[in-house]
């Protein structure tokens, strides 16, 4: 059986300071699994894009919003798996083996990472524990866990929803409704804690699980949008 190919998808806005750390991190992530670098810039005038000189990552322009720049990445996308990261958040060394692993055995399959703050602050930990108590009770794992599916299930069931945000919570649930198996690996990525520290955290953890909330018991993303700018 031919090897499995990955596909990274970095959906990009302002973040022209970050993505050459970025980049540089996924490069030394080794070579074991073959896979392409793909970054999707919601910016008219692709300024994170101009930042980027290495030479093999393909560059996509996209209309703005995190669900349209990662359907533009895919619909670029040749891997056999597609991997959406955060451009602040930073895989495990051997992220690329993991997700081929989780991905060999099912058309179907999905997954993230566990869940990891990259800060030193205890409250960082609590927040740890309550994603980890959440997956274990819903297997809906969240964008910022960098989320992976198989190309062509991710193509059968739509793509993301052209919807402002909880694009990640729409697509999980679909998934599991058309009978896909979600892993969530034991490894964890490390993401940015700058939007908590940038907005409270306190007030950043309450407004996004009240959101999610929201949003679960049925109230349209358009209504929740005004309050995660």
């Amino acid at each position: 059986m031919r090897p499995k190919t990955i596909s990274i998808i970095i959906p990009v806005y302002n973040e022209h300071d970050r993505i050459a750390e970025t980049l540089s991190h996924l490069a030394g992530l080794g070579n074991e699994v073959c896979f392409e670098i793909i970054v999707a810039d919601g910016h008219p005038q692709g300024t994170t894009l101009a930042r980027i000189h290495r030479e093999a990552v393909i560059k996509v322009r996209s209309a703005k919003g995190r669900a349209a720049q990662m359907n533009s990445g895919a619909a670029t996308a040749r891997g056999d798996i597609l991997l959406f990261l955060h451009a602040d958040t930073l895989l495990p060394p051997n992220a690329f083996e993991l997700i081929a692993a989780a991905c060999a055995n099912s058309e179907k399959a999905a997954g993230a990472f566990t869940f990891q703050i990259g800060s030193a602050r205890r409250i960082y930990r609590l927040i740890e524990k309550a994603v980890a108590v959440r997956n274990r009770l819903t297997r809906i794992p969240y964008g910022d866990q960098a989320i992976f599916i198989q190309a062509g299930f991710f193509r059968q069931l739509g793509g993301y929803a052209p919807i402002p945000l909880m694009e990640d919570i729409e697509l999980m649930r679909r998934v599991k409704k058309a009978g896909g198996e979600i892993t969530i690996l034991p490894k964890a990525i490390e993401t940015s804690p700058r939007r908590w520290e940038k907005e409270g955290v306190v007030y950043c953890t309450l407004r996004n699980w009240l959101l999610a909330g929201l949003y679960l018991t049925g109230v349209p993303p358009r209504y929740l949008e005004r309050f995660y700018r």
